[in-house]
C-alpha cells in the first residue's frame, strides 16, 4: 500500500500523467475545433439540426450551474437504427471520470492540460472562500491520474498538497473524520483539510461522509444519486426527461428496467428476444455488467452469487442480426471504420465535462473498441462480452489495476480516422453529456436535506437495496 505522499509545487512531470501513446500524439484538427467552439455557436448549430428545441432552453441548459456534480464523464454509444437514424446512446454516467491521461493536449504550450484547465475553472473558486486548513487528492485507483490532479493542484496554490491512498476494505488510519472535517496523519499530528479532490470509485459512500465541512470534490452525494450508482442514474434521467421532452429534448439510453430481482431476469431477457445486459448498478470499471445473447450466458450469470439485491436489465445494442427488440425498435453499433481485413469493431465515447463560471464544458474526449470485431452472427462458444465490451480496466486483485491500452482510441490526426464520426456527433455527445450530469445533480440537490443530511426516507423509496445502504457512512 502507497503511502501519504508530499506534492510540492513545481514538480509536475508530464511523463509521469499521459500514456505513452498520448504524451506524444497530436490532437485532430476537427476536435480542437470542437473544443474551441463558443457556446453560443454550438446551440445555433444544433438548434438548426433540431429546430424544434429552443434556443433560450438550450442556453439555459448549458449554462446551468451544478451545485455538486463538477466533474463529470459519460460513456456514449454510436447507434443506428434499420432506417439509418444515428444517435449518440448515454450508457452510464462516471463521477470519478478517468481522461486526462488519455487526451492529447489541446495547447501545446499549455504542458499540464486538462489538470490545469479543471484547477484552475473549477477548483480555484471553491479555494477563495474556503482555504483555512490543508489540501489533499484521495484515491483508491488511477494513480497516474491522480498524482497529475495533485501537482496541478500544487501549482495553483503554490502551496504543498497531500496525495493520500485510501482503498476499499483496507486498513485506513491515516484518515479519519473530526468534528465533520476530513483529517489525515501525516507523522507530524493530523491534519484537518479544506478541500479533498477525491479519485475513489470503489464503493465511496463507505469511507467518505456525505455531509462534511471539508469541501468534497466530487461530494458522496453525486455517486449515490447516480454519478456512481446506475439504478438511481435511470430514475434521474426518468424524471428529468419529463422537462426535457416538454422542450424537444431528451436523455437518450437504451431500454432499461430497473429495480430487478435476480429471479425476475431471465423473463425480462426473453422479454428482450432472448439479448439483454445486466447490471449490478453500484459497480465500475468494466465490473458487474453481463451482456447476454444467448442460454449458456444467461445460464452462467444466474449461477453466480451477488453483494447486492437490485440489478437494472437494459435493451442490448449489438450486430443489426442480434440486438434486443424492444418498443422504440431495434438499434445496432455503427462501429469503427472498417481495416482492412474488413473488420469493424464495437466502441464506445467518454466526453468528460467540468463546471466552469459559465457552466458545463468539454474537457477530455477519448475512445475505446472492443477486444473482437463486430460480426453479422456471433462465434459458437465466443464471450459476447469480447464483441461488446469496451473498458480498458483489467482486475488484477484487490485494489489492483491494469490497463489495456491496446484497444485506446486517441482523439489524434491517425486513430480520430477511424470513428467515422464528424462534429455534430461530437456535438450530441457533449450535449447528451451535460442532461445526464444536469439529471443527477437535479436528483442529488433533491436527496440532501436543509442541514446537508441524506434523506434517507427518500432515497430508501428511490434505492430499496439493504445492502447498500447498510454500506452508507
Amino acid at each position: 500500500m502507497k503511502t501519504i505522499e508530499r506534492i510540492v509545487p513545481e514538480t509536475f512531470d508530464a511523463q509521469n500523467h499521459w500514456y505513452e501513446k498520448s504524451l506524444n500524439a497530436t490532437i485532430h484538427p476537427m476536435v480542437s475545433y470542437f473544443l474551441n467552439l463558443s457556446k453560443e455557436r454550438i446551440i445555433n448549430r444544433y438548434c438548426h439540426l433540431n429546430p424544434t428545441v429552443q434556443r433560450d432552453y438550450l442556453q439555459s441548459i448549458l449554462d446551468y450551474k451544478p451545485k455538486y456534480y463538477l466533474l463529470s464523464g459519460a460513456d456514449l454509444l454510436h447507434v443506428t437504427t434499420e432506417k439509418g437514424v444515428r444517435q449518440m446512446v448515454i450508457i452510464e454516467n462516471n463521477s470519478c471520470p478517468s481522461g486526462q491521461k488519455s487526451m492529447p493536449l489541446l495547447d501545446e504550450f499549455n504542458e499540464q492540460g486538462g489538470y490545469k484547465t479543471f484547477m484552475e475553472q473549477t477548483i480555484q473558486p471553491l479555494l477563495k472562500k474556503n482555504f483555512k486548513h490543508d489540501i489533499a487528492v484521495v484515491y483508491d485507483k488511477n494513480y497516474m491520474e491522480a498524482s497529475g490532479y495533485a501537482h496541478a493542484l500544487a501549482d495553483l496554490t503554490k502551496k504543498e498538497v497531500h496525495l493520500v491512498p485510501f482503498y476499499n476494505n483496507q486498513n485506513n488510519d491515516h484518515i479519519r473524520l473530526e468534528d465533520e472535517y476530513l483529517e489525515i496523519s501525516t507523522g507530524e499530528g493530523w491534519k484537518r483539510l479544506s478541500l479533498v479532490f477525491r479519485y475513489l470509485t470503489q464503493k465511496p459512500w463507505n469511507r467518505l461522509p456525505i455531509k462534511s465541512k471539508t469541501i468534497i470534490v466530487n461530494p458522496t452525494i453525486v455517486c449515490l444519486a447516480g454519478g456512481r450508482n446506475k439504478l438511481m442514474a435511470s430514475k434521474a434521467y426518468a424524471q428529468f426527461n419529463e422537462e426535457l421532452r416538454e422542450n424537444h429534448l431528451e436523455i437518450r439510453t437504451p431500454k432499461t428496467i430497473w429495480d430487478v430481482e435476480k429471479i425476475e431476469i431471465p423473463g425480462i431477457v426473453k422479454s428482450m428476444g432472448g439479448k439483454a445486459v445486466v447490471k449490478n448498478p453500484y459497480s465500475n470499471a468494466g465490473q458487474g455488467v453481463y451482456t447476454i445473447v444467448n442460454e449458456q450466458e444467461l445460464d452462467e450469470f444466474m449461477a453466480q452469487d451477488f453483494d447486492y439485491d437490485k440489478f437494472i436489465v437494459q435493451s442490448l445494442v449489438g450486430n443489426y442480426n442480434w440486438s434486443s427488440t424492444t418498443s422504440s425498435g431495434r438499434f445496432y453499433h455503427v462501429g469503427t471504420v472498417p481495416n482492412k481485413k474488413g473488420n469493424s469493431y464495437v466502441l464506445d465515447f467518454r466526453m468528460m465535462i467540468h463546471a466552469t463560471p459559465g457552466g458545463y464544458r468539454p474537457i477530455s474526449i477519448y475512445s475505446r473498441r472492443a477486444k473482437a470485431p463486430l460480426k453479422d452472427t456471433l462465434e459458437d462458444g465466443r464471450s459476447s462480452w469480447d464483441v461488446l465490451g469496451t473498458n480498458l480496466s483489467v482486475k488484477k486483485g484487490e485494489n489492483e489495476w491494469g490497463s489495456d491500452t491496446n484497444r485506446l482510441l486517441l482523439m489524434e490526426r491517425k486513430e480520430f480516422n477511424q470513428l467515422g464520426i464528424g462534429l455534430d456527433d461530437l456535438i450530441e455527445a457533449y450535449i447528451q453529456t451535460v442532461l445526464s450530469s444536469i439529471a443527477i445533480d437535479k436528483m442529488a440537490i433533491q436527496l440532501i436535506g436543509t442541514r446537508g443530511n441524506l434523506k434517507r426516507k427518500l432515497f430508501r423509496s428511490l434505492n430499496d437495496d439493504d445492502s447498500l445502504i447498510h454500506e452508507i457512512l
